[in-house]
Parts: structure tokens; C-alpha cells; sequence
């Protein structure tokens, strides 16, 4: 070959300018029937014979009955007229005893719009009176559904909608009080990536990750519970501040032998599905801590048992094998939390907006206003009303349906691994 034939045969071929996507005539294929093996692909062979190219896709399954949606372009030149397709599909549909529906239209689905989210509402049970309450604020609010997605049947129904055209700050507004009147948790996470980014998530350690208030586990032991409890209140109260209280309570340990400290670890109880959160957690690559201002006796603890990447807690001196009732270290409180957010996050790699902070007390507010997502779990009324979404269910494994982790997701990953989900 000569070098002219050469610079010829390699020169590049400019394809032909493409039609715009909103200018090409397309086709609406809608397929309705009992759901089985093979239906896909036989309907796109089916439509294969008349070079069709697939704009769009979408299948949902309810109770055994399929809804197949198909959008795609008008037939190749030479492959056979708008006509034989519809008769071909029709004929195909009915031979498998089902329904088709075929629209000529014009383009892609109409893109959608700005402010998108995914509004996820938690019900026990969820009814028809609530979805529709529901729906009806993301209508008034001028969200347009886009998609509607089930998480989750267990412990609690969770259903996903995809939402545009709604400012999702104002929905979350809206929403909370519409969930609110009708005892169902709903939480508006905005659209984007960094939904799926690996995060930081933090939480808090008393009546949160565990059922229990680590002091009144001591003080049961030193036959205090009722003095400690007369402090809690009046911390309660206002009458004392976290540090007050937490100096007062302790106080009424000292003397007690160190070996308590074993004993106390072991009446902790974990909330239901704190260990299913964690595992699915860590297998998704997320970092997970507690802050807690409970004690490092136990959170160090829980840190080994659940293979947790950071915890923090105050510290209960001990001196001669016994607690002296005072606490050493700088002392973990409302404002403490929050400062160990920002420190695990630096640690971790993470910025503030994608970590998730999860909590019940006031000593938690900081905390969760520091987070990308604060998440009040069976909180007080005033820490529900500060933080961007609340649980209210006592399964802590709920909290992955706010992160769009389905509970199929999560029970197929613990039957891979042989671990049963709590």
C-alpha cells in the first residue's frame, strides 16, 4: 500500500450529526399480565426484528403482576411499517396471555425537574389515609412523584418516593408535620451522589445504640438508684447542667469495686437491630463511632464487640480496685459530642455534610445540627423538632431505609454471610 493509500484508508469518518433526542418519533410499549420467566427478553426479541433502539426501561412486579414499560424508537427503514409492530407485539402479549399498549409520541420522558429528593416515610402500619396526607403535601408543596419504591415490610413498611420540582428543605418542613399528626417518620434526603458516597455515621450510646442508661446499671449495684435518678430529673429540670449532674451521679459510686465494671457490661442491652445497622454499615465501607456521656468502661467495650472505628466516652477513675466517684479527661457533653463528630470526621476523611448523626437527648442536638443528616431515634419532642428526620420505632436498623438500603439488600447480605439479621 502506498502512503497515500495509506493516510486515505486511517483518515478518521465523521458520523453523521445525530437527530436531537426530543425531535425522534418514538413508541410507548406497555405490557400488563401475570408475571413469569422470559417476559423481558421475549418482548424485546420480539421488537429486535424491527431495529428498534431502547430509549427507556422500567418493570415493577406487585403480588405476581407485571407492568412492563418500554420506550423505543419507531421501526428501521426496511425492517417493517409502525403497524407490524404494534400487530406483532399485540399477537406476541396475547399468546402469553397478557395485555399490550402501544403510544406513538415524540422524544425522550420529559427530564426532571430542580429540586429533587427522596422523601422515605416509615409507617407501623402505613395506610392509605397516611400516604394519601402525604402525597398530598409533596403535591401542595410543587413536587411532581417520580418514582415509587418499597425499602422495606419489616420491622416497619418503608416506602421510597422519588421526588422533583419541591425545595427540599421547605418539604422536609411540610412533611415532618404531616407525619407528625399521623405517627408515621419521614425524612427528605436531597438527590445527588453523595447519597451513595461512603459516610461517617455517629451515634449516640444510652437508650440509642444500647436500651439501657449506663449510670443507673452502677447505681443499681451502689443502691443508689433512686438518689441518681433525683439528679437525672432535676438535670432535667434545669436546675443542673450535663457536667453538674454528671459530677453528682458519680459521686454516688465511689467505693464500688472495680469488678462492677464487668458486671455492668454484661446486663448491657443492645437496641434491636443495632448490630444488623453496624454489619450492613461497615460491609457498604461507612466508618461508624459512639460518643457517649456514659463511660469509656463500657464503650470500649462495645467498640470490640462490634467492631466499631471510633468511641468516646468520659472515664470513671479508679484507685486500689475501687471508683473513686470522679471522672478524669475532658468530659464528654452536648458540646463535647459535637466537637467528636468534627474530630472522627477529620479522622476519617469525611466532610461534616456526609456523615449521619443518630441520637434521643438534648445532649445530642449539637451533634446532630453538625451532621449532613441528624436522625432523632425515639427522641424527646424538642430534639425531634430540631433534627432533620426522626425515627420512632425501636429498631435501630430502620435507619438504613433513610439511606436507601433496602431490607431484601440487607437480609441477602447476612444470608450470604451465614449471620442472621436481628
Amino acid at each position: 500500500m502506498d502512503d497515500a493509500s495509506r493516510t486515505a484508508s486511517a483518515a478518521p469518518v465523521t458520523p453523521a450529526a445525530p437527530v436531537p433526542a426530543e425531535d425522534v418519533p418514538t413508541l410507548l410499549v406497555k405490557i400488563f399480565g401475570k408475571d413469569r420467566p422470559g417476559t423481558t427478553a421475549g418482548l424485546f426479541d420480539t421488537l429486535a426484528a424491527y431495529g428498534v433502539d431502547v430509549v427507556d426501561i422500567e418493570q415493577v412486579v406487585t403480588r405476581g403482576r407485571m407492568m412492563l414499560c418500554a420506550l423505543v424508537t419507531t421501526p428501521a427503514p426496511g425492517t417493517g411499517s409502525e403497524g407490524d409492530l404494534r400487530a406483532t407485539v399485540h399477537s406476541w402479549a396475547e399468546s402469553l396471555g397478557m395485555e399490550a399498549e402501544i403510544i406513538s409520541g415524540i422524544g425522550d420522558n420529559r427530564p426532571r425537574r430542580e429540586g429533587r429528593s427522596h422523601v422515605t416515610v416509615l409507617g407501623r402500619p402505613l395506610t392509605a389515609e397516611t400516604t394519601a396526607a402525604i402525597t398530598a403535601v409533596i403535591t401542595g408543596a410543587g413536587g411532581n412523584i417520580d418514582r415509587i419504591f418499597r425499602l422495606g415490610k419489616y420491622p416497619v413498611t418503608a416506602v421510597e418516593f422519588a421526588v422533583s420540582g419541591a425545595e427540599p428543605v421547605a418539604l422536609r418542613s411540610a412533611l415532618a408535620v404531616a407525619g407528625a399528626a399521623r405517627g408515621v417518620d419521614v425524612a427528605v434526603v436531597p438527590s445527588g451522589l453523595q447519597r451513595r458516597a461512603q459516610r461517617l455515621v455517629v451515634m449516640d450510646v444510652d437508650s440509642t445504640v444500647i436500651q439501657d442508661e449506663v449510670i443507673e446499671l452502677f447505681a443499681a449495684h451502689a443502691g443508689c438508684e433512686a438518689q441518681v435518678a433525683e439528679v437525672t430529673a432535676a438535670a432535667m429540670r434545669g436546675e443542673l447542667d450535663f457536667e453538674q449532674s454528671l459530677h453528682a451521679r458519680v459521686a454516688l459510686l465511689a467505693g464500688l469495686d472495680v469488678s462492677v465494671v464487668d458486671k455492668v457490661r454484661s446486663e448491657v442491652r443492645l437496641t434491636p437491630g443495632a448490630r444488623t445497622l453496624i454489619r450492613t454499615l461497615k460491609r457498604l465501607g461507612y466508618q461508624v463511632g459512639v460518643v457517649s456521656g456514659g463511660f469509656t468502661q463500657v464503650t470500649d467495650d462495645l467498640r470490640e464487640r462490634l467492631g466499631l472505628d471510633f468511641a468516646a466516652a468520659n472515664t470513671l477513675e479508679v484507685a486500689d480496685g475501687r471508683l473513686t466517684g470522679r471522672v478524669t479527661g475532658p468530659i464528654v457533653d452536648r458540646a463535647g459530642k459535637a466537637r467528636l463528630l468534627r474530630s472522627f470526621a477529620e479522622q476519617a476523611g469525611v466532610p461534616l455534610s456526609q456523615t449521619v448523626a443518630i441520637g434521643d437527648g438534648a445532649n445530642d442536638l449539637d451533634m446532630l445540627n453538625a451532621a449532613g443528616l441528624g436522625v432523632a431515634f425515639n427522641a424527646k419532642p424538642v430534639v425531634r423538632e430540631a433534627a432533620d428526620t426522626s425515627v420512632n420505632v425501636p429498631f435501630l436498623d430502620t435507619v438504613l431505609f433513610l439511606l436507601g438500603i433496602t431490607r431484601e439488600e440487607i437480609e441477602a447480605a447476612d444470608a450470604l454471610d451465614g449471620v442472621p439479621t436481628d
